[in-house]
């Protein structure tokens, strides 16, 4: 084993402002109320969200909101709710706590913006994820979903992007390029979250300093997975783990340098134990 390995940890790495607010706000409707309930987990880290349960704050899925009475508490998560669910929130009578990333509020009033003006609205981003089926549903029926340049739908001559905010900027730059072949009048908000793109790119900087990256965060975080698939992009050894619970030690073996990034729904104290136990094994910081 390599007495000497180098731990490098990404300055970013971790909560980003979105989540570190919504996280926040959880634990503080939690001490001034017995019970709250949040629409789907608040932020996509399993041990985040059992800390918060610990603390009276427990998910639920959108079918149990029938079950909820008048006056209970309910927190929406950091990705927002689609406007259909909104309404049947507020036609209950509940106490909304609205967590949605501010970034993500504005990516839905821009959404809804081009609708009301008549565009077509274009989203950018992954169909199965909680923040574009909510943007979607602000983008109206005419709205399209895509992922990549390989636009399958018919657009009409008047086009309105809006984007996921954890996408990259290349996905956006591909897809308004193939877009312009289609559309005579093309607007573009960039609504792709500041910390996302400085995060990817931090990441690229620190692996290509390093032998080996860890990545730690939720395997059901989108930003997370995101940072893994850009690290193997480029050829390093990379492990994607949520706690440190995960770390083999012979992973480390042969090697001098290991860098630490991770994804934004992930906290400092997890990070920390990471970092601690591949300092145990055998590194120094």
């Amino acid at each position: 084993m390599n007495n000497y390995l180098d731990i490098k940890v990404a300055k970013r790495a971790g909560f980003c402002f979105g989540v570190k607010r919504a996280v926040e706000m959880a634990f503080n409707c939690a001490n001034e109320r017995s019970i709250v309930y949040s629409l789907g987990p608040i932020i996509h880290n399993p041990q985040v969200v059992e800390k918060l349960m610990s603390h009276g704050v427990y998910p639920i899925d959108e079918i149990d909101i029938n079950k909820l009475k008048e006056g209970d508490t309910i927190i929406i998560r950091t990705h927002g709710i689609s406007l259909k669910i909104f309404k049947e929130l507020e036609k209950k009578k509940l106490n909304i706590i609205d967590a949605t990333c501010p970034f993500v509020k504005k990516a839905q009033e821009y959404a809804s913006l081009l609708r009301e003006k008549g565009y077509q609205v274009m989203i950018v981003g992954d169909k199965d994820h909680p923040e574009v089926k909510g943007l979607m549903s602000y983008a109206g029926e005419n709205a399209v979903l895509v992922k990549s340049e390989k636009i399958k739908v018919k657009l009409t001559k008047k086009v309105g992007i809006v984007v996921q905010t954890t996408q990259t900027k290349d996905l956006l730059k591909q897809i308004v390029n193939k877009t312009l072949d289609n559309a005579k009048e093309l607007v573009i908000y960039n609504t792709i979250c500041d910390s996302t793109y400085l995060r990817l790119k931090e990441t690229v900087s620190l692996a290509n300093r390093v032998d080996k990256m860890f990545v730690v965060g939720g395997k059901n975080s989108a930003n997370t997975t995101q940072l893994t698939k850009l690290c193997i992009s480029k050829k390093i050894p990379t492990y994607h783990i949520e706690t440190s619970k995960e770390i083999n030690k012979n992973w480390l073996k042969n090697i001098k340098s290991v860098g630490i990034t991770a994804g934004a729904s992930t906290p400092d104290w997890i990070i920390d134990e990471v970092k601690n136990c591949i300092k145990d094994i055998g590194g120094k910081v």
